[in-house]
């Protein structure tokens, strides 16, 4: 059976980077982030309401082919809550059938990521203040969902080692 981790929390808060660093130190698959894959490819228009379910669709895409693989253990750079915590945030809801597709897909073990690390604009991150509340909403979110969650903090190779830690727990079923 595959291991499902996702690494979630608002922007800035060093997901991407400790996905890529968590999958290389296990010899796993990372998926990338569908929302920075379609803001990139959107530039200079940026997100909006209409791209939410597109962005879903190409998580639920990724996420299917991570899957067939079937690899011991698959990293995520977030998942379909990031599109519920951003939807929900920006534009005041999410379409039902993204929350479902959450739900169903739920993870093994989400990561989120504390937002103590500094933040850098790079062109695709808006929101330099209020990380704080992003990280409640996310909480919040996967608390709805159920979903079994350590959080991350620390900077370098302590934050690596917490998310190594929280992924060795889950293997070993506790």
């Amino acid at each position: 059976m595959t291991l499902r981790v996702v690494l979630t929390g608002p922007e800035a808060s060093g997901k991407t980077t400790l996905a890529r660093t968590l999958a290389d130190a296990l010899a796993a698959p990372c998926v990338p982030e569908a929302s920075r894959l379609v803001a990139e490819a959107l530039r200079p228009e940026g997100l909006s309401a209409e791209t939410v379910a597109p962005i879903a669709q190409l998580g639920m895409r990724l996420d299917d082919e991570a899957r067939l693989r079937e690899p011991d253990v698959i990293v995520y750079d977030t998942d379909l809550v990031s599109t519920v915590v951003y939807a929900r945030h920006y534009y005041g809801e999410v379409a039902s059938w993204i929350v479902d597709e959450a739900r169903a897909r739920r993870a093994d073990l989400y990561l989120l990521c504390r937002p103590d690390l500094p933040w850098t604009p790079d062109g695709v991150r808006d929101r330099p203040t209020g990380r704080e509340a992003m990280f409640d909403a996310f909480r919040d979110a996967l608390t709805e969902l159920g979903a079994r969650v350590v959080e991350i903090g620390g900077v370098g190779e302590a934050r690596t080692e917490a998310a190594r830690a929280a992924v060795e727990a889950a293997r070993a079923g506790k």
